[in-house]
């Protein structure tokens, strides 16, 4: 028995606004990261994301997303290599300066080589150094995906965590 073929489904029109979407999202708790790479001339690019994920452990791949209008696009979307580093929860101002526009991001800014060059951000809990496996445009954003080839972290770390336009440190309950 066959089914009967029919044009594909689509959503239907949001019932909701633009503030009241991020508002939405933003009640969903993230870890924040800061997502590094060199240019094609060596100078560090750099920029806060909570936008991050695991995809698979076998091969290892990682998912985050940065919007099209980004002025590291360029960068990101080109580059062979970058690295997520996530943040421990004393980096607060350190993810409100990668978020800051206009203003010398890495002034002062203590980092190892990762591979390729990508930047290792001194008292991350995390990192993961990828291959820029595949870029995905959806929407407003570029969705991409790192095939980690080296990664490690700081067992017992406490993250930063940003929840409601606001950033927290975990509590176990």
């Amino acid at each position: 028995m066959s089914l009967p073929t029919s044009a594909p489904l689509q959503a239907a029109p949001p019932a909701f606004d633009a503030r009241e979407f991020r508002a939405a999202l933003g009640m969903f708790a993230t870890g924040v990261t800061i997502i590094t790479a060199r240019n094609a001339a060596g100078e560090l690019v750099g920029l806060t994301a909570n936008s991050f994920n695991s995809v698979s452990l076998a091969p290892p791949l990682v998912l985050w997303s940065l919007g099209r209008a980004a002025s590291s696009m360029p960068t990101l979307s080109t580059g062979s290599h970058y690295a997520i580093n996530i943040l421990g929860a004393d980096q607060q101002a350190l993810a409100e300066r990668f978020a800051t526009r206009g203003i010398d991001r890495w002034a002062g800014v203590e980092f190892t080589e990762g591979v390729a060059g990508a930047p290792l951000l001194a008292g991350a809990v995390a990192t993961f150094e990828c291959f820029n496996r595949s870029r995905y445009d959806e929407g407003d954003h570029i969705i991409f995906v790192g095939e980690v080839e080296r990664c490690s972290h700081r067992a017992g770390a406490a993250p930063l965590l940003y929840h409601g336009g606001r950033f927290y440190t975990e509590h176990p309950l």
